[in-house]
């Protein structure tokens, strides 16, 4: 496989000027050909609503862009900055590093988590993690190994933002409100255009982004009981031989089994994150599982797709990224002489619980809302600066790094499996450069590496794969 560059250079026109377009970071959409942000007087960033026809973009970019709102909260806080420091105390940025360098090397099994960043942060924290030994996993972990689980049990039929906007007529969301997670849903998969869509949400109430649109037919229907039942009633009536005791499935599921199978394109949506919360990750993976052989089984006489709401946080950013380096998924112990993956163990919520790591090393570099978790571990936190504040009463060391998207070039992977998008720094001249979270990274492999006799050839190493 080709490998990713670890930066980018900024998008260019075929005039060789550079390309005003902006990709936002700040969930799984990765909505993209947007105006770049506009600079505040306090130094943060805010959404250039309906500035798309003057930077040349178009009325489909402004269409697309939308106000969202998840965006203007994040771009409100990319103006807070904080020096690094050192048990709450500031300190300069090399005295920063050499603590953690320090605490690093003494480490026996760190836990890498949060891990909210780009390719290029993750494949750094994997040539550190071959020389200090790590175990890898994401703040949202477990919805990326509920997904998983399902995939590897019973593979999966998944479609992509463009299908749906090309295709669907009728779209089934399954226990959540898409707009509610990422704001401009409804406009990247197309149904703010014209046309006729059906969209229906199964327990849950109609998403209120979707009631404003004119040309969607929306309706919510009720649970009998929970997800699991409904799931169960259709399949079970939407099998070539249907299964026994379909003669007693409800109404309202025979007829939405009936929309299902005469649909032209239909398209079931779930967010993983949500399935964990209210049903567990194991309960999760089976719900998963029983949505994707709905699909198989509609492909048998119609066409239809899965799309898992998932993703934020840079979380299919790392899975895809140590899969690529490894060959295994989240939850993997990397070490130089071997890995160990363990989707249950190596959770990082046990392991922290069990005190089965003694060091946890902190990464969320696109908002300050990943705080870390609270223990009485050592803690290295990397990313943005607003979490300085969590590890002002901790025992570690706090490392402020550059946003993508923000203050770095980047790259990331969308929502809907594997599409790569580049990142442009919406802010070309911060008023305090930070470094990227691969490059604080990079600089710890270096003194991790003085400090335990690795050499230089072993630096450039990807690690076992």
């Amino acid at each position: 496989m080709n490998e990713i560059p670890a930066t980018s250079p900024a998008p260019r026109r075929d005039d060789g000027q550079a390309d005003p377009a902006w990709t936002c970071p700040f969930c799984s959409l990765l909505c993209d050909g947007l105006p770049m942000p506009v600079a505040q007087a306090d130094g943060s960033l805010a959404l250039a609503s309906g500035a798309a026809a003057d930077n040349g973009l178009g009325e489909d970019a402004a269409r697309r862009h939308g106000d969202c709102s998840r965006a203007a909260r994040a771009l409100a806080k990319t103006g807070v900055t904080a020096p690094a420091s050192v048990n709450g105390r500031p300190v300069a940025h090399a005295a920063a590093l050499a603590e953690a360098a320090r605490l690093l090397s003494r480490a026996r099994r760190p836990l890498f988590g949060g891990l909210a960043t780009d390719v290029a942060g993750i494949r750094a924290l994997y040539r550190l993690a071959n020389d200090c030994g790590a175990v890898f996993d994401h703040a949202h972990g477990g919805a990326v190994t509920a997904g998983l689980r399902a995939v590897q049990d019973r593979g999966s039929f998944t479609t992509t933002l463009a299908e749906i906007r090309n295709r669907a007529d009728l779209i089934v969301c399954f226990g959540v409100q898409p707009a509610a997670k990422a704001p401009a849903f409804y406009q990247r998969c197309g149904l703010a255009d014209p046309g006729p869509r059906e969209l229906c949400f199964i327990g849950t109430a109609v998403d209120p982004a979707a009631a404003a649109l004119p040309n969607l037919d929306c309706q919510s229907l009720g649970c009998d009981g929970d997800l699991a039942t409904t799931i169960h009633w259709l399949n079970a009536l939407s099998r070539a031989r249907p299964w026994p005791g379909a003669a007693t499935a409800p109404e309202t599921w025979r007829r939405l089994a009936a929309r299902l199978a005469s649909a032209r394109y239909a398209v079931l949506v779930w967010s993983p994150a949500e399935l964990v919360a209210t049903h567990g990750e194991a309960g999760a993976a089976l719900l998963i599982e029983g949505l994707q052989q709905l699909v198989k089984a509609l492909n048998r006489s119609t066409r239809a797709g899965g799309l898992a709401l998932g993703g934020d946080d840079g979380s299919a950013t790392a899975a895809q990224t140590l899969t690529w380096l490894s060959g295994l998924p989240l939850r993997t112990e990397v070490r130089r002489d071997r890995l160990d993956h363990d989707p249950q163990r190596f959770a990082w919520q046990r392991l922290l619980a069990r005190h089965e790591v003694d060091l946890l090393l902190w990464v969320s570099s696109f908002t300050d809302s990943l705080v870390p978790p609270e223990t009485d571990l050592p803690t290295l936190v990397i990313g943005h600066p607003g979490l300085a504040d969590s590890m002002r009463d901790r025992a570690g060391v706090f490392l402020p790094a550059a946003a993508p998207g923000i203050d770095s070039p980047g790259h990331l992977f969308r929502t809907d499996g594997g599409i790569v998008l580049p990142l442009r720094p919406a802010r070309a001249a911060p008023p305090a450069p930070l470094p990227s979270v691969a490059a604080t990274v990079t600089a710890l492999v270096a003194e991790v590496g003085s400090r335990l006799g690795v050499g230089p050839a072993s630096l450039a190493e990807g690690g076992p794969t």
